[in-house]
């Protein structure tokens, strides 16, 4: 099941849930040293998904200036290889659709996938750059 929760709606277990689920992630998996916790969190709209009491998907969407944002998109090891990073991104545009109609989406992805991000309509802007040891690329999507 799928929710979209500001901080402040979040229980305690989620917070504890989705922190860990990024930081094994970002940080451990992707051994990528870095602070994965910002103020961005604090203002963001978190949407995430659960099965068998765990979340098993995340990511968080936020305003950036004039237009929206999202990342931190990740999925968990259990559910890798079943459809879940589609379906989540698919959760994410329903959700800027809601929240945000008619705001140009920009993301900085991280490069290797791009693609993924292509598959429903994003294009690349500019050349990759790095963010926290990691190559991204600047990506921007027409308001929904």
């Amino acid at each position: 099941m799928w929710y979209v929760k500001k901080w402040n709606e979040l229980t305690p277990k989620e917070i504890w849930q989705i922190l860990d689920l990024r930081i094994s992630t970002f940080v451990v998996e992707q051994k990528r040293i870095y602070h994965e916790i910002d103020k961005t969190d604090l203002s963001a709209l978190h949407i995430f998904a659960i099965e068998n009491d765990k979340i098993v998907a995340y990511a968080r969407i936020f305003l950036d200036g004039n237009f929206v944002s999202f990342g931190r998109v990740v999925t968990s090891k259990n559910v890798r290889g079943h459809g879940y990073g589609m379906k989540l991104l698919k959760e994410i545009m329903a959700t800027i659709k809601d929240y945000f109609p008619g705001k140009e989406i920009e993301i900085e992805a991280q490069e290797q996938v791009k693609d993924f991000y292509k598959k429903i309509g994003f294009k690349t802007i500019g050349t990759p750059f790095m963010f926290e040891s990691t190559p991204h690329i600047k990506m921007v999507h027409e308001g929904l």
